[in-house]
């Protein structure tokens, strides 16, 4: 089954902008998610239109960050890509009159509820800026051991 992977694209775009600190082009974020600069464009406007991010034309254009990482969430961008489906386990027959098929069906509806609700719970607590927070310090940490490698040779 094919993997939904709208919010890590999202996400990924957006910690590249923040590194970045200046507009990055529609190609640019194409070329490094491998899709096509319009895919790009559609996702980006919909984030622009909740104030995430901003684009700007001409020859310095792109799209830049426009919020503060630490106040925008997981979920934030969850419901900003239109909140995908997250699990693909369903019923096999919703309107059933067989009463074993509502008694599964009804169990999955309350555990597969339970557990979204647990993970967009998660999602609430995770922001943009602890995400960055941990790409940077691993960034720094293959930096440094790199430059100790280059003192050592």
């Amino acid at each position: 089954m094919r993997k939904d992977s709208k919010v890590s694209d999202v996400l990924h775009v957006l910690l590249h902008m923040a590194d970045q600190k200046q507009p990055l082009t529609s190609e640019f974020l194409a070329q490094m998610m491998r899709t096509n600069p319009v895919v790009v464009r559609r996702t980006l406007s919909g984030l622009r239109a909740r104030g995430l991010v901003g684009s700007s034309k001409g020859r310095a254009g792109g799209w830049t960050l426009t919020c503060d990482l630490s106040e925008v969430t997981l979920l934030d961008i969850y419901q900003a890509v239109g909140e995908p489906t997250i699990f693909a386990m369903g019923s096999r027959n919703e309107s059933s009159t067989c009463l074993v098929e509502k008694a599964v069906n009804g169990a999955l509806a309350d555990s597969l509820k339970e557990a979204e609700l647990l993970l967009l719970g998660r999602f609430a607590a995770i922001t943009l800026e602890a995400l960055y927070e941990e790409f940077s310090r691993d960034l720094a940490d293959i930096r440094r051991s790199m430059a100790e490698r280059e003192e050592a040779s």
